[in-house]
């Protein structure tokens, strides 16, 4: 397996251009015939569009849904059940095999982890999504570990409100934690946020108007209330059980 690492050390005294990197393990593995086995995290079916479309050209991909930052549990629901779909429509229209694996939903972790660490009130974007990053980067490697998958990655990098650079620099730390690779990506680049806009409206996914947790839903004036009915009325549409 290519250790992103050595690509990196190439690097050196430039901005890093994760794309690039990224384009680089691919020709790799081109030229040693090869398709591995990547476990991206994906927080929504919307960013794992263009990155599925993308990535699965070069591997074998599994999706791995991992998060307990997101409130209300209708809505993280309703997300879940929109991966499901989009993950199903995908295979059928591509004849890919992508498998989807769910992990389980502990939202008192994160927001425990967040007060602890006094968090609550970071701006969106600051020392909470990071520590979010890390947590579920985290999750995904050690999944990764386990179930013996040559890499391991996010989806999170196609969101052109996400610092890719911050999210690569988690990863590439994680990765000296386990024994698997992290996956370098700028997903939104070569206009792959474009491409995910265009995908959500062929596949009719629905897309969310904030991150997913309750602290970053408040500071921007959600209205939670709100956004609770109507995923509750989704998933009650969808036929999805709810408590």
């Amino acid at each position: 397996m290519i250790d992103a690492n050595m690509i990196l050390e190439k690097m050196k005294n430039q901005k890093i251009n994760y794309d690039t990197v990224l384009k680089k393990m691919i020709k790799q593995w081109q030229a040693e015939k090869t398709r591995p086995k990547i476990l991206i995290h994906t927080c929504c079916a919307p960013c794992s569009t263009h990155t599925l479309e993308f990535m699965c050209q070069h591997a074998e991909v599994t999706l791995f849904f991992s998060n307990s930052n997101i409130h209300p549990e209708s809505e993280y629901l309703r997300r879940l059940h929109e991966q499901k779909r989009f993950v199903d429509q995908f295979n059928e229209q591509t004849d890919k095999h992508v498998t989807l694996i769910v992990d389980e939903y502990r939202p008192n972790e994160f927001n425990q982890m967040v007060i602890r660490r006094d968090l609550a009130d970071e701006k969106e974007g600051g020392a909470r999504c990071s520590a979010c990053f890390t947590m579920r980067l985290d999750l995904v490697a050690e999944k990764a570990q386990e179930l013996g998958y040559d890499y391991f990655g996010s989806a999170l990098t196609i969101s052109p409100k996400k610092n890719a650079a911050l999210i690569n620099q988690i990863g590439m730390d994680i990765q000296k934690i386990y024994g698997t690779h992290y996956l370098p990506s700028d997903f939104k680049k070569n206009k792959g946020y474009e491409r995910s806009i265009e995908m959500c409206k062929a596949y009719d996914i629905f897309r969310q108007c904030y991150c997913g947790c309750v602290f970053a839903a408040k500071q921007q004036g959600c209205d939670l209330k709100k956004i609770n009915q109507e995923a509750k009325a989704y998933l009650k549409t969808s036929q999805v059980e709810f408590e």
